[in-house]
């Protein structure tokens, strides 16, 4: 069972020390709350507009990280000192240095933003200053730089893709101008063995092939021809002009012939016709006569089988000759045949490159056209941007501080001090005061206690004691900090020094 009595005579005993606590706390808390000067604030509501002119091509982004990297850029130390300077919100003879006035614009502005799904997304920027024109006028720039920042920000990252896209077409058409130069130059260096003119090199080798069997056929006839004439002067000594073969000049000459026959029934002499036709029966009797090559050996002595067998000879020389060239045609497409087949594979890993980097060329002009016009719409305010809904005004009332919650707050400090004063009192005292600690601690059960019995004079010696004690505290504490607070320093800059020395101002 709690002991009342014991408690109250303590709480009556260290009343004196509680009080200046209690006291002490409070009017400094009082103070502060009195003199701490009114603080005004002003703020801004910014909404994200969709974009005017909706195309899936346009690439905003999410809104609340553009939001996110504003912000960022707003609070960079360059623009708040910018700021602090152009608006002179510390004053003229302010002493705070740079990073002070750093620290301080970050603690009074205020950026919230909201959003989220199926909701517009919004910023308020607020600004809390003792003056409110300063509060205002800072919101109303923080403003002007953030629709600055978002417009710059767009355009900026629409112009870098644009440029970006140009330079891709630019680099991937000289990469296709290279790669055709290197399948023209291919091309160029095996036009004979290539693959899409592989058919008509096969026809041609199965026609020459077809060609060379025919040769060698005409020249075993011709070669038996002239055994056969050979044969027939030594066995009969003469020769048969009819068993010679005519050669083409010859069948021609006779066949010019025939026509003039035929021609002289019907014109006379003098006539074109006849001229003409015996200008060409004497063109072929002058080829005919330079076919017949005389031979120096094997000359048989008669002038028709010397004829013959001359007639014979130049027309196998001239079969051995299409023969020859026939031969080497067919060994030069039997050459590009066999190499059309690597030439194949290069061919097509080249125009296989080829066709990459003109599907790539061609998707960079597709991003190209959208990149500019993402830019024109960028440039023309089209696009998704930041508007003010509604602007900052100098506001009439101030925003803070809170003053009753500052007093209170002293009085709480004052009475949480005064309440640990005593808990600690009663840990740090060892001393035995009861009958009930006297059993606790020494696990007895005294049969009597005598308590101590003050006299008198005694008693009102200590009441009087105490009476002082608490008249010195309600009286003097209070006179020393009035003192205090008009002679050497203001309560609350005192105390805003003493929570700045121990870190938590």
């Amino acid at each position: 069972m709690i002991d009342l009595r014991f408690y109250w005579s303590l709480l009556m005993r260290r009343l004196p020390v509680m009080l200046a606590l209690l006291i002490i706390c409070s009017a400094f808390g009082a103070a502060w709350a009195i003199r701490a000067p009114s603080t005004y604030s002003a703020s801004a509501r910014l909404l994200v507009e969709n974009p005017r002119i909706l195309d899936s091509r346009d690439t905003g982004g999410d809104e609340a990280e553009m939001l996110q990297v504003i912000e960022q850029q707003l609070m960079t130390r360059a623009n708040l000192i910018d700021v602090a300077n152009k608006l002179n919100v510390f004053g003229q003879n302010s002493t705070l240095s740079v990073d002070e006035k750093l620290d301080r614009m970050r603690t009074d502005t205020n950026i919230r933003r909201s959003g989220g799904r199926d909701a517009a997304t919004m910023m308020l920027v607020s600004f809390t200053s003792q003056n409110p024109r300063t509060a205002a006028a800072v919101v109303n720039e923080y403003t002007t730089l953030i629709l600055g920042t978002n417009t710059r920000n767009r355009v900026g990252l629409a112009e870098s893709r644009l440029a970006f896209f140009q330079q891709e077409v630019e680099r991937l058409s000289q990469d296709l101008d290279r790669q055709n130069a290197r399948i023209l130059e291919f091309k160029r260096e095996n036009a004979d063995a290539l693959p899409e003119n592989l058919q008509y090199r096969q026809d041609r080798q199965s026609l020459l092939q077809e060609r060379v069997a025919r040769l060698e056929s005409d020249l075993a006839v011709l070669q038996a021809q002239r055994a056969e004439m050979v044969r027939l002067f030594e066995q009969t000594g003469n020769i048969s002009a009819q068993t010679a073969p005519q050669s083409p000049e010859q069948q021609q000459l006779a066949a010019l012939r025939a026509e003039l026959n035929s021609v002289l029934g019907i014109y006379a002499e003098d006539s074109p016709r006849v001229r003409a036709l015996r200008n060409r029966i004497a063109n072929a009797e002058r080829a005919v006569e330079a076919q017949v090559v005389p031979g120096n050996t094997g000359n048989t002595g008669n002038s028709l089988l010397d004829m013959n067998l001359s007639q014979i000879d130049s027309r196998v020389t001239m079969l051995e000759n299409e023969r020859l060239q026939a031969n080497s045609e067919l060994e030069s497409l039997a050459a590009s045949t066999s190499a059309t087949a690597a030439n194949a594979i290069a061919l097509g890993a080249l125009e296989r490159d080829q066709q990459n980097i003109q599907a790539r060329y061609n998707a960079a002009v597709v991003s190209l056209d959208q990149a500019r016009q993402v830019e024109r719409v960028e440039t023309s305010a089209q696009g998704q941007r930041i508007s003010v809904i509604e602007a900052a005004s100098v506001p009439s009332q101030p925003s803070g501080p809170n003053r009753k919650k500052i007093a209170l707050a002293g009085i709480g400090l004052g009475l949480g001090l005064a309440g640990g004063f005593f808990v600690l009192m009663e840990l740090l005292n060892n001393a035995i005061r009861r009958p009930a600690e006297l059993r606790s601690r020494f696990q007895i059960t005294p049969l009597a206690v005598i308590p101590y019995i003050e006299g008198r004079a005694e008693r009102r010696r200590r009441q009087a004691i105490r009476l002082l004690a608490i008249l010195a505290v309600v009286i003097v504490i209070p006179s020393g900090l009035w003192a205090i607070h008009t002679q050497y320093m203001p309560l609350d800059i005192l105390a805003q020094k003493i929570l700045t020395q121990l870190g938590l101002g």
